[in-house]
């Protein structure tokens, strides 16, 4: 099987930061087990497919174990795909999704903006034990979506220190475990982890801010926030609470793509009417890697 994959860096303006995801254009779908396989093989927190369908394009998400219902950063990052690299002269795109519905994104000055539905959090009544003994430290408070958990701390410096014990946190599977304080240098900050999905810590997690970003903005008395997630690589956020919806930008960079990339721009050019008549001789002729640094 050959595919093209391109490596994308999202919410980060630097290439060897934020969260990486795989992203790859299809001309049609695959099968679900050839589309598990290929995230497995990409081994990166999030593979990207999409295919395009008249005015938009469907989109799914796969993490190396399984597809999920909704994921940012491989969507901002499948967007950038579309506006930095297929259709330049874009100023948008639409994503029709199995589980989340209609998603866009738009640009924003130098960034992209993924319009989201809100998930506001509850208060969870009744912390489960391997939540509290997995993440080492209790938190100050705790509350919760369908298939996550947030634990809120009193200090950034407590989500920074946090060692968390994988083992406990798989226990709670189907859902993942976000933290959060406020910021020192930003409204708020954030880690998530995933292992039961194949992610032992995500980078940077566009989705967990459709809840982070409305529990910040009532705490706050803010709609608009700035948030750092602070794992390893790290990345940034820019949060706009719209009550029913999540406005979430960020930047992305190009670090990766494969050598049938360009055959498969090809193809896409053909497959897509409004593109048909389009100048695309510009993006042929690799046969190799490259490693590419290239920002919104």
């Amino acid at each position: 099987m050959s595919l093209p994959v391109f490596h994308v860096n999202a919410f980060t303006s630097e290439p060897f930061a934020g969260n990486p995801a795989a992203v790859c254009p299809l001309a049609a779908w695959l099968d679900d087990g050839s589309l598990q396989a290929v995230a497995a093989e990409n081994n990166l927190s999030e593979t990207a497919f999409f295919v395009p369908a008249g005015d938009h394009s469907e989109l799914r998400w796969f993490t190396p174990r399984c597809e999920v219902k909704l994921c940012g950063h491989a969507t901002l990052a499948s967007a950038f795909v579309l506006l930095q690299i297929l259709e330049t002269k874009r100023n948008s795109v639409r994503f029709e999704t199995r589980s989340s519905g209609t998603l866009t994104v738009s640009r924003d000055g130098d960034l992209l903006a993924m319009d989201f539905p809100a998930l506001v959090p509850w208060r969870c009544a009744a912390p489960p034990a391997a939540l509290i003994e997995g993440l080492g430290k209790p938190p100050a408070a705790v509350v919760q979506i369908e298939d996550n958990y947030f634990a809120v701390y009193e200090r950034e410096e407590d989500v920074r220190s946090i060692r968390p014990n994988l083992r406990l946190l798989e226990k709670l599977h189907p859902a993942g475990v976000a933290i959060t304080a406020s910021g020192e240098n930003s409204d708020f900050v954030s880690r998530y982890f995933a292992p039961s999905y194949g992610i032992p810590e995500d980078p940077v997690t566009g989705s967990t801010h459709c809840s982070l970003a409305p529990y910040w903005g009532i705490r706050l008395g803010k709609t608009s926030l700035y948030a750092r997630q602070v794992s390893q690589r790290g990345g940034e956020l820019w949060c706009e609470d719209r009550k029913d919806r999540v406005k979430i930008s960020g930047k992305a960079v190009r670090f990766l793509e494969s050598p049938t990339a360009n055959s498969v721009l090809f193809r896409y050019f053909l497959i897509t009417p409004r593109l048909k008549n389009k100048t695309f001789g510009r993006f042929f002729g690799i046969c190799t890697v490259q490693v590419i640094v290239e920002s919104t």
